[in-house]
């Protein structure tokens, strides 16, 4: 039975231009390259381009890479910053649906109101998924690289800590900056989502 290559084994027949050994990373990190680029940029195009720019740059300056770091955390490192590059270049701003957030950060955000099904207020649904989606478009690119990585891809502080070189506690405190700056933006729309969920839930005055 053949056994599995470690990363650190590709990434050294990678340097002596070991062709088999740079279609392994491929195959093993293409998809997740392309998921972080396209929840980043928003569009598809761009992250496919951002893929081939990602492995060009294995190819060509792999031998930048420590071996005393993890080499999927270098690789997120190189697309997040070839993703946020293509972004400045085009002057674009994406937004990211609220439905790929982690159900525990929507929660907070938008509380549970799954019981309230009038057109009404699933109409206020939709305009608030779409302030949502504006607010975190307008993070500051520091604080929406956090939220991105930790808070739709799901990493621990550990891992996103990794990728952007960062320490844990100030992953922990741009992270919560993140939330005060989306929570002071929605401000306005939760409180009238909140009001109008209010009033289908009161009875109606008789008469």
């Amino acid at each position: 039975m053949t056994t599995r290559r470690t990363d650190i084994e590709l990434v050294k027949g990678v340097t002596v231009r070991q062709d088999d050994c740079f279609e392994e990373l491929i195959e093993r990190y293409a998809s997740k390259v392309l998921n972080l680029a396209l929840r980043i940029t928003r569009c598809q195009e761009d992250a496919e381009e951002i893929l081939q720019d990602v492995f060009i740059t294995v190819l060509t300056k792999v031998q930048s890479f420590e071996h005393k770091a993890q080499f999927s955390s270098w690789l997120y490192r190189v697309t997040m910053n070839a993703s946020f590059m293509k972004i400045r270049s085009r002057n674009r701003r994406r937004s990211v649906s609220i439905e790929d957030v982690e159900p525990n950060v929507k929660q907070n955000w938008v509380g549970n109101r799954t019981e309230l099904y009038d057109i009404d207020f699933m109409s206020s649904r939709h305009e608030l998924r779409a302030a949502i989606q504006s607010a975190v478009d307008k993070l500051p690119e520091e604080y929406r690289a956090i939220f991105i990585l930790r808070d739709i891809d799901g990493m621990s502080n550990e891992m996103v800590s990794r990728v952007l070189q960062l320490s844990v506690p100030a992953v922990k405190s741009r992270l919560h900056r993140s939330r005060l700056l989306m929570r002071q933006e929605l401000k306005g729309h939760y409180q009238g989502y909140k009001n109008e969920a209010q009033d289908d839930l009161e009875p109606a005055h008789v008469v």
